[in-house]
């Protein structure tokens, strides 16, 4: 019975990291969808407007021909288009049926311990190693491995890309194709309460302010008024206003902060923000939400010290990481042969110990361990380890005993004289 509990899969606990999978693809189908509403509403109007002057033009006895050249052209143009959108949104469904298929498949496997677990949670895995290269920016990598695991249709190399080009421009000093970016999502924007598209107007409106052309500043005031006097905050628009009468050399903390060049990180950094908002994407890769999660699960006190004993419930912050699991990782122990003892140091077993993953696991709360595990006859060393009699005298004969004295398994060159050996009572 308590093994079918510890291995039954609950699939709603393992698609806490998920949520992107599907609303990626959701916010691309409604953006491609109000697109296409957009553009339809558009040309109706221009076609409509075009009919209107044929007619007109009928009864005046003036030839419709160019007017209907002109709607045929309009016509044609926009079913081009139409179709263009059509198969965006064909491949985007077929995305999210992979998508549905491939969590529906980790809802029809019963336990940890089937097969079938195993290879879903290698394509899960393959999918956090992809969507970590996308935001670290190595796409070509990323699409590589995506094609090589044949699972392109699980991730969103083209959204991170064009996420990365929008950054780049802003970085750069661009605002044209992050404005355009929120044109295209302005309803999505509006529901989070996005602040993101003020700050680029603003930042234009620094911009025209920055000349001293006078030509340049009442185009300022005038796109001030267009865009930026809609803002609900008075506070805002009194400090946008105050700008007009400081230069970019003023030395008012307030004003020379919106005349830094480091405006410009600063909005790409909030852009960044929004466009994961947007697509439910978090701050920080899936790939190291997941690692933080499984070394919490496993790590102790002892995990962060060079030397500690198993007892000890503190956390020393030692230079040097042990070169040997903690004895408090019962799980990661390994046998004299296993280890490799006597043949020289043996290697951690540990995650957390490991060079790789200790600076990560550093930051992660201790686990919560409902039960502890001892061995039997408890004993410890002068140097704070802690071995069950039974293993530790097993261990010596196997390496060869040397009459009163004892070998530190994790460090057989280490000799204790076997009275220094104390016996540990578990309160």
């Amino acid at each position: 019975m308590n093994e079918l509990v510890t291995t039954k899969l609950n699939a709603d606990s393992h698609l806490l990291l998920d949520q992107p999978l599907l609303k990626v693809p959701n916010e691309l189908g409604r953006k491609n969808f109000k697109t296409t509403q957009r553009l339809v509403e558009r040309e109706r109007e221009n076609i409509l407007s075009i009919l209107k002057t044929t007619a007109h033009a009928s009864f005046t006895g003036t030839s419709p021909l160019e007017n209907l050249d002109s709607m045929i052209d309009r016509m044609t143009t926009l079913k081009r288009r139409l179709s263009a959108l059509q198969e965006e949104e064909k491949t985007i469904n077929a995305h999210s049926r992979k998508r549905m298929r491939h969590l529906q498949d980790l809802y029809e496997i019963p336990s940890l311990a089937d097969v079938k677990y195993d290879e879903w949670s290698r394509i899960r895995l393959n999918r956090l190693l992809v969507d970590y290269l996308l935001r670290k920016g190595f796409f070509e990598s990323a699409r590589q491995l995506a094609k090589e695991k044949d699972m392109e249709e699980l991730v969103d190399v083209d959204a991170f890309v064009q996420c990365r080009k929008i950054e780049g421009k802003l970085r750069q000093g661009d605002l044209t194709p992050c404005l355009n970016w929120c044109a295209d999502n302005k309803q999505s924007l509006k529901k989070i309460n996005s602040n993101l598209e003020i700050e680029l107007r603003l930042q234009q409106y620094i911009e025209l302010v920055r000349t001293a052309d006078t030509q340049k500043r009442l185009e300022a005031i005038a796109y001030a008024r267009k865009y930026l006097t809609a803002y609900s905050d008075p506070a805002f628009t009194i400090k946008a206003a105050g700008l007009l009468a400081c230069s970019p050399d003023t030395a008012t903390d307030r004003y020379q902060g919106m005349y830094s060049p480091d405006r410009y990180p600063q909005l790409a950094t909030l852009f960044l923000h929004t466009h994961h908002t947007l697509f439910s994407l978090p701050a920080l890769p899936p790939l190291q939400i997941a690692l933080s999660a499984g070394l919490s699960a496993l790590k102790t006190p002892a995990c962060h010290a060079a030397r500690t004993s198993t007892s000890s419930n503190t956390n020393s912050s030692a230079p040097q990481l042990p070169s040997a699991p903690a004895p408090s990782h019962p799980a990661f122990s390994a046998s004299a042969g296993e280890r490799g003892v006597g043949r020289g140091s043996a290697p951690s077993l540990c995650p957390i110990c490991s060079p790789e993953l200790n600076a990560l696991a550093r930051g992660v709360p201790y686990a919560h361990h409902t039960k502890s595990w001892v061995e039997n006859d408890p004993v410890v060393l002068p140097n704070g380890r802690v071995y069950g009699r039974e293993r530790l005298m097993g261990f010596n004969e196997k390496v060869g005993r040397v009459p009163g004295r004892v070998r530190d398994p994790v460090e057989p060159e280490t000799v204790f004289e076997e009275d220094e050996i104390k016996k540990v009572f578990i309160s």
